[in-house]
């Protein structure tokens, strides 16, 4: 049987449907995924494994979960994007397919929420003892180090520190930075930040509270982007450094702070850990999509959890034929 004819069989099926405009937007667990459907998860698996033999979607295990994306590299002009293009086009001009889509994204939106609420009041209930919690998972004075080394040797210029806790990164690079922004999400994080932080003159650091995935900052309006051990709590990592790389400017940088995979499956629930870790091809891939180049990557020291530190570069536009520009995530 030709490719092609087996990914159009594999696409016979309203369910297997449904799975691939879920997945045309962003990386899901298996487990979320029967959620939303509400089927059970071997019944989902058995439709996922027709999706993966057709080539049109790729499964990524992570500890015990299993993660599910469409199939080939980036936004390419491969069979898997082509379908994806293909089933908006039809959302678009089949109301009741559009009905059904709809709510599976719904549903979506609300299991992902509720897992926000119950990080949030793991946040609230820990936030007194945030720093001590992440020295319990690595050598965190090497590791400031060496974050500290690799973004000095190049002007930081105003800094964005996404998820800043207590605050304690933006401490340590103020004085190399023309301006930081300490943003977190948490109320009672941001009240232990601004305590430490009340040193550093306004005029150089402000306080605010937001979402990773929703910056209140406007486009290229900073020099150096940071995420100190953050990036493991989302459930979209790549809808969230698409979202840095919105408001860093061409050539400016990134640093993602984070573990190296692992499969310690207690983090999940004792810590609200989304992630357990990311692989170094996985880091580079995520970057690559969101706009950024892969500069650099630091193992600060070893241990059970294994810390990495990777530094991204935001690319140029690329400018077409006709002198315009068009966006450096489709670089």
């Amino acid at each position: 049987m030709l490719p092609t004819e087996t990914a159009f069989r594999a696409l016979g099926d309203l369910t297997r449907l449904r799975i691939m405009r879920l997945i045309a937007a962003m990386e899901l667990a298996v487990g979320e995924i029967a959620q939303v459907l509400g089927q059970s998860q071997p019944r989902v698996s058995r439709h996922i494994a027709i999706l993966t033999d057709a080539g049109l979607a790729e499964r990524r295990r992570e500890g015990s979960w299993m993660f599910l994306r469409t199939g080939g590299e980036g936004e390419g002009e491969g069979l898997p994007n082509q379908v994806a293009r293909m089933l908006a086009v039809a959302e678009s001009l089949d109301p009741g397919f559009a009905a059904v889509c709809e709510e599976d994204r719904c549903r979506l939106a609300a299991i992902r929420t509720a897992r926000e609420a119950q990080a949030q009041d793991y946040f609230a209930a820990h936030a007194e003892d945030w720093d001590e919690l992440r020295r319990m998972h690595c050598a965190e004075e090497a590791v400031e180090r060496a974050l500290v080394d690799t973004l000095s040797t190049a002007p930081i210029g105003r800094m964005l520190d996404i998820g800043t806790g207590t605050g304690r990164m933006a401490e340590l690079l103020a004085p190399e930075a023309e301006h930081v922004v300490a943003l977190d999400k948490s109320p009672a994080m941001l009240r232990l930040a601004r305590a430490r932080l009340q040193h550093i003159g306004s005029g150089r650091i402000a306080m605010v509270q937001g979402d990773f995935a929703d910056l209140p900052l406007p486009a290229r309006s900073v020099d150096t982007v940071l995420f100190h051990q953050v990036l493991h709590f989302a459930h979209d990592p790549a809808e969230v450094l698409r979202e840095a790389a919105r408001v860093t400017r061409p050539g400016g940088r990134i640093a993602i702070v984070d573990f190296a995979a692992h499969g310690r499956e207690e983090l999940r629930e004792r810590y609200a850990h989304a992630r357990l870790g990311f692989e170094d091809r996985q880091m580079e891939r995520l970057l690559k999509q969101a706009g950024y180049a892969l500069a650099d990557t630091i193992t600060p020291g070893e241990g059970e959890l294994v810390v990495r530190i990777w530094i991204g570069v935001r690319r140029q536009p690329v400018r077409s034929a006709s002198g315009g520009a068009r966006s450096a995530v489709a670089a």
